[in-house]
């Protein structure tokens, strides 16, 4: 059961951090630019913002953009931070659909636990992927921003794209822990074949065809009794 609470939170953080990859990518409010207090700019109309997409201009009876489309002239920061935006955007969909499909409640027809572990872990990592691309770009494009035009403040659409990578870099942690390794599987250490000549049980090599049967004195509760039969031939 915590096993699936686990998986469900991680898999609702992902997808709400998504959704913030997503509002940071489309809008334009990424870093202000203000040489003085952001209500004296507002007056003077000399606040500007700044996204991937865009520049504009606010002042109290005006919001004015103008859209950044010189591609060959761009600095390296913003087309960067355009491509990696737009791949972690891209990267949400397969991701939701690999960790939806593992969830113990779907079932698909053929559906074995290896595949569904199998898909989680792919979907845990795409998720990963999505906060370092996030991250790079929202700390990237003001670090560049500032050393163009100087003093700058930070815009919404910065702080979605830090809580989105955020809740992406948690997701997808948590849904790579919950199928990290299955409890169910049993180990090959707590294996022991047991030779005619002494009594006493010796983990031995198993030879390449072999019967081992092993059954439970009703006895005592635990009393194990194993016969080997050596080598079958068929």
């Amino acid at each position: 059961m915590a096993h699936m609470c686990r998986q469900i939170v991680g898999s609702a953080a992902s997808c709400a951090g998504w959704v913030g990859i997503i509002v940071a990518t489309a809008t334009n409010d990424w870093v202000r630019t203000c040489d003085y207090t952001v209500a004296t700019c507002v007056r003077m109309e000399e606040l500007g913002s700044r996204g991937l997409w865009a520049q504009c201009v606010i002042s109290p009876a005006l919001y004015h953009c103008v859209d950044i489309n010189q591609i060959l002239t761009l600095p390296a920061y913003i087309q960067t931070s355009r491509a990696l935006m737009i791949c972690a955007c891209l990267l949400g969909l397969p991701a939701m659909l690999q960790v939806l499909m593992s969830m113990p409640c779907v079932r698909l027809q053929n559906d074995t636990a290896a595949i569904k572990q199998r898909r989680a872990r792919i979907g845990g990592v795409l998720f990963l992927l999505m906060a370092v691309f996030g991250i790079i770009s929202t700390v990237w494009f003001p670090i560049g921003a500032h050393q163009d035009e100087g003093l700058m403040s930070f815009g919404f659409s910065l702080y979605a794209g830090w809580v989105g990578s955020a809740l992406c870099l948690m997701g997808g942690s948590m849904i790579l822990c919950c199928h990290g390794v299955d409890p169910g599987t049993p180990s090959r250490d707590n294996s022991f074949y047991f030779s005619r000549q002494r009594g006493t049980a010796t983990p031995l090599d198993p030879p390449a065809n072999h019967a081992k049967i092993v059954s439970l004195s009703s006895g005592r509760k635990g009393n194990v009794q194993s016969s080997y039969f050596g080598p079958l031939h068929v």
